[in-house]
């Protein structure tokens, strides 16, 4: 924004300090000047400036003067907004609220007889300056004020309204013309201004084109109001219209500044004729001015501001520079109420400061005003480091994935209603946003998984063929009373994989995220024990899957029969409503649950100095029987010799001429070693007797 320092000194008397002093001096304060431009002899500078969302207040010339008179303790001129004269009036004019948790306050003024022409003095002589375009003065005297102190107003032609105003929501497909000539239709949700037969403006957005004033007003409605921050960006966003008036609305407006924005505009109108008649219609939400202009006091201590702030240049013998004396003189001057109490102060806050809301929030307007350079560089006391409690398991899990050839990747923390349908789950709620960013940022993310595939295809679509990557993050549930954040772990992959002895390249996606959910689990103790067995022996996987997963190509991961993770082929269906062209495998985890176990402690023993020998054992086996049945019943032969069991060859024949239909060939290979001593083939015979009967009694055939 653009601000005149000739309009700004009128508000500061007796300044002396020259514009790029001020202009420096504004910058160490937070307020931003970007640019400084001459305007010529007796004009001033134009500043340009860089205001931060949160301050709205600083947002206009009133503003900025009160930074000054702030900075170099200095008078801030009041705002004169006495008006020439009150003509008595029948009745006041009607003005109803309907929904007072959206319009706060509304306050209204008629003004009859008024001189509709071109803007003179110093309006036009600021709007020249500054480089707005002048309309005439009942609508540049309301673009002035909203410059000169901040608070939008808005001049209905009073006779083009039926009955009196109404705050009210829009009927959904309700029509109204705006002042740019568009003609919008609403929203139920929308707030209007209206009268009794129509919606006249958008609140806190633009008038509207009926009520517009014209060359031919006679007669004028000022209106000057406080409307809900949400409810102006909903409005603002859903039509695209991003005005001054709805930039300051969205971002909390003073409260207490509307009678005096009202009467500011309407003095400036009747300085061209009119009068004002009868008193200011002025209507309270008590709810919402206690949560904006009487907010309760802050207890300020001048020990605590000392102790955050530190040491300052301006320390003499011991005794800080920020002074109880400072600290009163600065909060005074940016416009708090302060009442002395034993520790300090209790600071009745301004109701144009609604980004001031703790104690700390003071203590950094201190520092602010006092001047960050004039702190001493000194670091700060060392303070014990205190890791967090899932940080061990987090690192694990990330080094093995990292070792498995997976890179760590971060996606967003939002998502749209439709991937909270698609991958949430409905029993446990999602939480929606008040105010999204975006349509596709409505929700907190209910699952990891939305975000994964946003990654993928992001690396998809810039040729990036084949891609792993995981995810550690929070996941949100419940509702917005009460939000449940938890661990999560999701899992990406996809590319061309190919095959291998035991899973054809078709399936070696979903077999690679089975095995990787297997190593990660093989990392904590099946127990609380941390030398007990792997928790990966706790693993059952179910082949139920979610409706986002291809049927028959994933599964669901239970650890000790309760459900923690799926994984499995991306549907066919989201794979074209993403425009994925190849196929994506996506598994998500419950770390909740996995970091509950302690991490497994790594033992060592010594390697055998006895040869190793193996013994390979070919059967047949109907598809009802799972590997898991197979390693188990082989394990529990409590064969000390056994050091370990692995499938070597898996074959299926399609056309069954050597394998049954609805059987597979499995070629299982057993490994016997001794740490003693050498094995004897008497003892390898007899084993692989007791290995073949216990695969026979499976219901195995030995295949010739």
């Amino acid at each position: 924004m653009n601000i005149l320092t000739k309009w700004l000194r009128s508000y500061v008397p007796n300044f002396e300090v020259n514009d790029r002093q001020l202009a420096d001096d504004l910058t160490l304060r937070g307020i931003a000047v970007e640019g400084v431009h001459d305007l010529g002899a007796g004009n001033g500078h134009l500043f340009e400036m860089d205001i931060t969302t949160n301050r709205v207040d600083a947002m206009n010339h009133y503003g900025i003067a009160r930074e000054a008179a702030t900075i170099y303790n200095l008078a801030l001129a009041p705002l004169d907004a006495s008006l020439p004269g009150v003509a008595s009036g029948a009745k006041p004019f009607s003005v109803v609220i309907e929904e007072p948790e959206l319009c706060g306050r509304f306050t209204a003024r008629v003004l009859r007889g008024v001189t509709i022409a071109p803007s003179t003095g110093l309006v036009a002589k600021y709007f020249a300056l500054i480089g707005s375009k002048p309309i005439f003065n009942a609508v540049d005297a309301s673009n002035f004020v909203l410059q000169g102190m901040g608070h939008p107003t808005h001049a209905f032609d009073l006779d083009k309204i039926e009955g009196g105003i109404v705050v009210r929501l829009a009927r959904k497909g309700e029509r109204l013309k705006l002042l740019d000539g568009t003609e919008r239709t609403l929203e139920a949700d929308d707030l209007v201004v209206a009268d009794h037969a129509r919606a006249l403006g958008l609140a806190g957005v633009m008038g509207g084109w009926d009520s517009m004033i014209t060359a031919e007003t006679k007669n004028i409605l000022v209106e000057a109001a406080w409307f809900d921050p949400a409810s102006v960006r909903r409005s603002s966003r859903r039509h695209g219209l991003h005005t001054d008036a709805s930039h300051r609305f969205e971002r909390g407006a003073d409260f207490s500044a509307c009678a005096t924005a009202n009467a500011l505009v309407a003095k400036l109108i009747l300085e061209s004729g009119g009068v004002a008649e009868g008193e200011l219609v002025d209507i309270v939400v008590p709810a919402i001015a206690a949560r904006t202009a009487d907010r309760p006091a802050i207890a300020l201590s001048v020990d605590e501001v000392q102790r955050h702030l530190g040491t300052t240049l301006d320390d003499r013998s011991g005794r800080s520079g920020l002074t109880g004396e400072l600290v009163h003189q600065y909060l005074i001057a940016l416009g708090c109420a302060l009442t002395p109490d034993k520790d300090g102060f209790a600071v009745k806050l301004p109701s144009w400061r609604l980004d001031l809301e703790r104690e700390i929030d003071l203590v950094e307007e201190v520092a602010r005003v006092y001047g960050y350079n004039r702190f001493a560089n000194t670091l700060p006391t060392a303070m014990p480091v205190i890791a967090h409690p899932l940080a061990t398991a987090e690192a694990a899990v990330r080094t093995r994935l990292l070792a498995l050839g997976y890179s760590e990747a971060i996606s967003s923390s939002f998502a749209s209603e439709t991937d909270g349908e698609t991958f949430g789950a409905k029993s446990r709620g999602v939480i929606a946003l008040e105010n999204p960013l975006s349509e596709e940022a409505r929700l907190l993310r209910p699952s990891l998984t939305p975000g994964m595939i946003t990654m993928l295809a992001h690396n998809l679509n810039r040729d990036v063929r084949e891609v792993r990557l995981f995810e550690q993050g929070t996941v949100f549930a419940g509702s917005a009373e009460a939000v449940v954040e938890s661990p999560s772990l999701s899992l990406g992959l996809t590319g061309e994989l190919p095959a291998t002895r035991v899973h054809s390249a078709k399936d070696a996606g979903v077999f690679e995220l089975k095995g990787v959910i297997e190593s990660l689990f093989s990392l904590f103790a099946a127990s609380q024990d941390a030398l007990s067995t792997s928790a990966a022996e706790r693993l059952t996987f179910s082949a139920d899957s979610p409706r986002w997963i291809e049927p028959g190509r994933g599964a669901t991961v239970m650890l000790d029969g309760l459900p923690i993770g799926r994984f499995g082929e991306l549907t066919a269906s989201e794979r074209e409503a993403r425009k994925l062209r190849q196929a994506v495998y996506l598994a998500e985890i419950d770390l909740e649950a996995l970091y509950s176990l302690p991490l497994r402690r790594a033992t060592a023993r010594e390697l055998s100095r006895f040869q190793a020998v193996e013994r390979d054992f070919s059967f047949t086996f109907a598809d009802s029987v799972e590997w898991k049945t197979i390693a188990d019943a082989v394990r529990a032969l409590a064969i000390a010799e056994l050091a370990r069991i692995a499938p070597v060859e898996v074959f299926r024949d399609a056309k069954a001429n050597t394998v049954p239909a609805g059987h597979y060939a499995l070629l299982l290979r057993c490994v016997f070693q001794s740490q003693e001593r050498t094995l004897r083939e008497e003892e390898l015979t007899d084993w692989s007797a007791k290995v073949i009967a216990t695969l026979t009694a499976l219901g195995g055939t030995i295949r010739s």
